[in-house]
């Protein structure tokens, strides 16, 4: 715990700074090539303005014209290419093409009043068409010609690196400090459960009724009252201990594992180099966020296991509740183009935990926008009688093969354990929705068709009554 504690409080203070470092220097550089694109327009504006008085287009004198051109072009290690509205290459900075005609997609959208820019980052180069207009007495504009820039942006790259260059070496300074400030609270927070793993080894040789005695925080004096109750039950809950662990293991270690794999590989690499730095600690971090997820999910679990006392029982308007649910996941089915429809054919009020149920609901339909297929529809449906209310989900997704759909109430079961961790299932939520829905009294039950799609039918009664 001390080094996950560790890491953990690093990469809460250092990811922060090398991302706020990635998007300034990234604003900077992009603000620093517009300007240069900016200058590059105005400068076509001016030496435009040049050729239409000179006849430049048409052949007319073109030393002094030619000489700025050439002068810009040098100053900005680029190239120039002018053509007229016939295609006529009037002036090439390279000499290549002067004298010739030029006719590509990029001068014939300019000289159909279409200019563009463009930042080619593998060969460095700001590229930009400046159509040449000449405006006449009638207000009405002409398309002349055209101005074709290739302009260096080395000068800016060596600039953004010798600024990154300095960054980096400040980060790396504050890195550090935190790095001895997270060691020195990571060992003030962990002593406590040390002594606290301490008493779980003499209880793991066999003294079970030794109880855990901590002092210090109220939190872990919260923990060590917590853990003796939990040994007041451990003898009727042995039965189902050691396969619950077993998958507790299993699901905690997944995340464990990677983030072990990309700490070793930083440690073998002495020069790494920052931007690698960056990818492994980020890939460490969603490791964390998933091993998050899990824990979040076993204590939502752990409080569905509970007694019928905790629930919070209260007149509930369920069409309000579904349609607050649908519109919280909205967003997340919009993403992948799935429609979501609840069709209501009486309003409803029921005795609910309206936080519980929520949670139940929400499950089930999230559940059918994960597993959907792209431009798919998920349909809820509210109905009730005199006694009951029915809430179904059905959705054209995957589906459920016949053989497993008894199993995916069971805590930590996934039909498809990788298509589960790409969408970031824990194999949890259902359990926790069928358990809340046996608190309401009520039933759960599932009919599916493997690529036609899956219905979840939920069944509560209007009235809770306390057994």
């Amino acid at each position: 715990m001390h080094v996950k504690l560790l890491f953990a409080m690093i990469a809460l203070a250092i990811i922060p700074i090398i991302f706020l470092q990635s998007f300034y220097i990234n604003y900077m550089m992009n603000h620093i090539r517009a300007n240069r694109v900016d200058l590059v327009r105005n400068y076509g504006a001016q030496i435009a303005e040049e050729m239409l008085q000179t006849d430049y287009l048409e052949g007319g004198n073109s030393d002094v014209i030619d000489g700025e051109i050439r002068q810009f072009s040098g100053l900005y290690d680029g190239r120039i290419i002018v053509t007229n509205a016939d295609f006529d290459v009037r002036m090439d900075t390279y000499g290549m093409l002067s004298g010739k005609k030029l006719v590509s997609e990029a001068v014939v959208q300019a000289l159909q009043n279409n200019e563009q820019s463009y930042y080619d980052k593998a060969s460095d180069e700001i590229w930009l068409t400046y159509v040449i207009r000449d405006d006449n007495e009638d207000d009405k504009s002409e398309i002349r010609g055209m101005i074709l820039f290739y302009m260096s942006c080395k000068d800016l790259t060596d600039t953004y690196d010798t600024i990154t260059q300095a960054i980096t070496f400040v980060v790396i300074g504050i890195g550090l400090v935190l790095v001895f400030m997270s060691l020195v609270m990571a060992r003030s927070f962990t002593k406590p459960f040390k002594d606290m793993a301490n008493s779980i080894n003499r209880i793991s040789d066999g003294f079970f009724d030794e109880e855990v005695n901590l002092t210090g925080f109220s939190e872990v004096e919260q923990i060590s009252e917590a853990f003796n109750t939990m040994l007041h039950r451990l003898q009727e809950l042995e039965s189902s201990r050691q396969e619950f662990v077993s998958n507790v293991s299993h699901e905690l270690k997944t995340p464990l594992t990677s983030m072990k794999v990309l700490a070793d590989s930083l440690n073998m690499q002495t020069d790494a180099p920052v931007e690698l730095y960056r990818e492994f600690m980020q890939d460490i971090g969603e490791e964390i966020d998933r091993e998050n997820i899990i824990i979040n999910d076993l204590l939502s679990l752990v409080k569905m296991d509970k007694t019928e006392a905790d629930l919070n029982i209260a007149s509930v308007a369920i069409n309000d509740l579904l349609e607050s649910i649908l519109k919280r996941l909205k967003p997340i089915a919009s993403k992948r183009n799935i429609e979501l429809v609840l069709e209501s054919y009486r309003p409803v009020t029921a005795e609910c935990d309206e936080v519980k149920l929520t949670l139940a609901l929400s499950n089930l339909v999230e559940n059918a926008i994960k597993y959907n297929v792209a431009g798919g529809w998920v349909q809820v449906t509210l109905d009730a009688d005199h006694k009951f209310f029915y809430v179904t989900v059905d959705d054209s997704g995957i589906g459920i093969p016949e053989e497993y759909q008894d199993k995916i109430f069971e805590r930590f079961y996934r039909v498809d354990k990788a298509r589960s961790r790409e969408t970031g299932g824990t194999g949890l939520g259902l359990s926790i929705t069928k358990n809340i829905i046996q608190m309401h009294h009520g039933a759960i039950k599932v009919a599916s068709k493997e690529d036609e799609g899956t219905t979840f039918s939920v069944r509560i009664p209007l009235t809770y009554i306390k057994q």
